[in-house]
């Protein structure tokens, strides 16, 4: 195989808590492990998943109070079983949907089992050492740990915590440590049962020539552990809050842009100390993962900095980021950067020069290429190499979705340009990615599928009733696999070793 054929990659997005299961979210159980199999029966060589982190508001994978912490009720319970830390018969679950996570019900029936296992973590023979390595490797993991027990214990912004806890008096940190050890040690034991299993699921799908692409949020959530912890990294007024706030302006998601809220980082201070904290950051997304999609990359050339208190994003402006300075930095310390630059949305020749000079992809969306002229940058023969093209991401409606709501010019223009009826438009546009030069195609399970509507992620803008699709364990069969496979192969993107 010739070295060009052998950079090509075809891959599968699919954050966990879309997998089957019976306890209500999808996990890293068998499931999971079925999953990375069948992957590899498809040729596909990348599994792209969402941030790992606890939730935030309205579930979404993309607000957390801890960014360097993971979701515990990823963790399979069925594996905690193997392990000993749960008896054989365990209490029989609700009977969730197949169809949708419910987060809810979930945590209810998981939580009490998961604090049951991390309790036996400590005394176990084999687990207990490997705890304790953890643990030192983590130097996170106790502010994390106190924040996340403080959190539900007060149910209200750390900002409103009583002054000395609040400000982090060390007096204050060490009581309040004492008081909680207990708890706060059972917080530790999920996240090291989340990285043993999470590891254990990693090193299988390598094993198989598949690498895991994780995604970093460049911003934080203002009520976090993040800011708790390094208030003087972001820009705060007198008054302790936020101001600007993080967003975006006007684009094709929103006409009055995205208003985020989240803090915005004081680039300055950030220097003064040469990143560390975004290299902890990095450091373990890549424990995490084998690549990471960087979320806004366009931010990091300039961001678009909103007054506090705005109604939406349209009175923000562009302030400058921290630029090459930044990334040089982190290729400094941590060698060659394993990075998808997510550079949609309003960008301009400063973020494209920031994202050659360092030799990241940045993405090219199918689904934003029809009803404009020939020079659009997503339509096919305008694609560099260096880039990965997708039909949607989780923030868009699944293929056929956007087709069945697409107007007339831009399905003429589809049908033309990739010389098609429009029958099978969601395999037409797989297609046409697979066969492009982008280095890398990724296509959500969803269109594999050839799902509509009520088969999206996330609905840019709406609060609630987003991150919760499931798919069906017999979604994962030999036909469809089969079929991806076929196209996979043809278009020079299987792995050598693939039949």
């Amino acid at each position: 195989m010739s070295t060009s054929t052998s950079l090509r990659k075809a891959g599968i997005l699919l954050h966990p808590t879309s997998l089957p299961g019976p306890h209500g979210i999808g996990d890293m159980g068998p499931m999971a492990h079925r999953f990375v199999r069948w992957l590899a029966e498809a040729g596909a060589r990348v599994w792209q998943v969402l941030p790992l982190v606890p939730p935030g508001a309205g579930n979404s994978p993309y607000a957390t109070c801890a960014s360097l912490a993971s979701n515990p009720l990823l963790i399979s319970l069925d594996w905690l079983q193997e392990d000993g830390l749960l008896p054989d018969r365990l209490p029989t679950p609700p009977a969730f949907s197949p169809d949708r996570v419910d987060f809810e019900g979930a945590g209810a029936y998981k939580m009490p089992l998961l604090r049951q296992a991390a309790s036996a973590v400590p005394g176990h023979e084999t687990l207990g050492p490997a705890l304790s390595a953890f643990r030192a490797n983590a130097p996170w993991i106790e502010d994390a740990a106190l924040f996340l027990v403080l959190h539900r214990r007060f149910e209200r912004a750390w900002w409103d915590w009583e002054p000395p806890l609040r400000d982090r008096h060390p007096q204050a940190l060490a009581a309040i440590r004492g008081e909680l050890g207990d708890e706060l040690e059972l917080e530790i034991a999920l996240q090291f049962l989340f990285d043993r299993q999470w590891t254990e699921l990693r090193q299988q799908a390598n094993a198989l020539g598949i690498s895991i692409m994780g995604d970093i949020p460049i911003y934080v959530d203002q009520d976090s552990v993040d800011t708790w912890v390094h208030r003087d990294l972001f820009l705060y007024d007198s008054q302790g809050m936020a101001d600007p706030v993080a967003g975006v302006p006007p684009d094709y998601f929103s006409t009055t842009g995205q208003l985020w809220g989240n803090p915005i980082y004081d680039w300055t201070r950030m220097a003064d100390d040469r990143y560390a904290w975004w290299k902890g950051r990095l450091r373990r997304a890549l424990h995490l993962f084998d690549q990471v999609r960087l979320d806004h990359f366009r931010g990091f050339s300039a961001y678009w900095a909103v007054p506090r208190g705005s109604e939406d994003a349209r009175p923000g402006e562009w302030r400058p980021g921290p630029g090459a300075d930044f990334f040089a930095e982190l290729a400094r310390e941590l060698g060659e950067l394993p990075l998808v630059a997510e550079d949609l949305g309003d960008v301009d020749e400063d973020v494209h020069e920031l994202r050659d000079g360092f030799g990241l992809p940045g993405m090219r969306i199918l689904q934003f290429a029809f009803g404009a002229g020939p020079g659009h940058p997503f339509l096919p023969h305008n694609y560099p190499e260096h880039c990965v093209v997708y039909t949607g991401t989780h923030d868009n409606d699944t293929t056929l979705g956007w087709w069945r709501t697409a107007g007339a010019d831009i399905q003429d223009h589809a049908r033309r340009y990739m010389a098609v009826a429009g029958h099978d438009i969601v395999w037409d546009l797989i297609r046409v990615a697979l066969f492009s030069v982008a280095r890398t195609a990724i296509f959500p399970l969803q269109d594999l599928l050839s799902l509509a509507t009520d088969a999206r992620m996330n609905v840019p803008g709406v609060a609630e009733s987003n991150w919760a699709w499931r798919v069906r364990a017999d979604a994962f069969n030999s036909a469809v696999a089969g079929r991806f496979f076929e196209l996979v192969a043809l278009s020079g993107r299987a792995q050598s070793t693939d039949r």
